[in-house]
């Protein structure tokens, strides 16, 4: 009995202070908490090398001075913090310039606990360049996929080949894809297709500073006359299609249409447009094998008993190219 009455006015003792602390807390007017301040992006890479214009914050215990302000590295690379001075961050790896602080504020602190972190990257670009809505430089601020930097970029055009290259300089290690090495670093495609469909997701690797994304544009052919869809059509997988397969896509021929005069214009370099006489009769009936189109081949698909088109000129069918339909395989 003695113990249980010993602990009741332990007990009550506790709450009666405790209320007391919680009073006098409460009576203390209290201040209207700060609004916090907008913590920037920070990329976490100790082995990024920084440069000039690149932003980094310092985060340094007992140094109140130099802690949570961001510091933008001069064209000249230089920093300058107080009592510290001044130091020459380009060139350095974060890691390296977060080991300098800590060695020149060892003079005042015993044991200084230092982090820097990189906020915005304005001196290590990615290049984009090709079929995207804004080529050139994309600045890295934190870490970047593929699809992001193509994001930045604007996005693809919609006549962008499926395949892109990335090249990669030989000091940033090799691509962490099927690549090609070379003196100078690594080049690899991605089947950007693949890679949005979610077939590849391997495939949006992280890009460095210096990478250069290359969208080039993918292959065309172009039908024209007596067919229910003329057209340009983007051969987004392949470099090559078939006439019955580019027929196939384009609607069909038309009752009117000539099938033995079909026609092709072939680009040559450096020469005028090699024109080819088809038989599209023979190749339906089995009797001729079928012919492969090339990039930028335009098929001329004539009227029956009325070859106007067909003996139009090269230079007449190129002009109505600007004003056909797009179409992606």
């Amino acid at each position: 009995m003695h113990f249980k009455t010993r602990s009741t006015w332990c007990f009550a003792l506790l709450a009666i202070t405790t209320a007391g602390k919680l009073s006098a807390v409460q009576s203390i007017p209290e201040k209207a908490p700060a609004a916090p301040a907008q913590t920037p992006t920070v990329r976490l890479f100790p082995e990024y090398v920084l440069g000039p214009n690149d932003q980094i914050l310092i985060m340094a215990v007992d140094a109140e001075e130099i802690s949570n302000k961001p510091i933008r590295i001069s064209a000249t690379g230089d920093i300058s913090l107080n009592t510290v001075g001044r130091i020459h961050a380009a060139g350095k790896t974060i890691h390296e310039l977060e080991a300098e602080i800590v060695d020149r504020l060892k003079a005042i602190i015993i044991r200084p606990d230092v982090t820097v972190v990189l906020t915005e990257s304005r001196s290590q670009p990615v290049t984009v360049v090709g079929a995207v809505q804004r080529p050139g430089p994309v600045q890295l601020e934190g870490r970047k996929t593929l699809l992001e930097v193509l994001s930045l970029a604007g996005g693809t055009l919609n006549e962008a080949s499926s395949i892109i290259k990335i090249s990669r300089d030989k000091e940033w290690g090799p691509l962490p894809l099927p690549s090609m090495t070379t003196p100078s670093g690594s080049i690899a495609e991605v089947n950007i297709t693949a890679l949005t469909e979610g077939k590849r997701p391997e495939e949006n690797i992280q890009i460095l500073p210096y990478d250069l994304i290359t969208v080039p544009k993918a292959p065309v052919v172009h039908v024209v006359g007596q067919v229910s869809k003329q057209g340009t059509y983007i051969l987004t997988q392949q470099s090559k299609v078939s006439i019955l397969t580019l027929v196939a896509m384009a609607g069909g021929q038309t009752p009117t249409a000539n099938v033995k005069e079909f026609k092709i214009y072939r680009p040559v370099p450096e020469a005028p447009r090699l024109e080819i006489l088809v038989n599209y009769s023979d190749i339906l009936k089995g009797k001729t094998k079928d012919m492969d189109l090339l990039p930028d081949d335009i098929l001329v698909v004539p009227e029956n008993n009325a070859k106007r088109l067909l003996q139009g000129t090269v230079g007449t069918v190129l002009q109505m190219l600007p004003g056909l339909a797009i179409y992606r395989f």
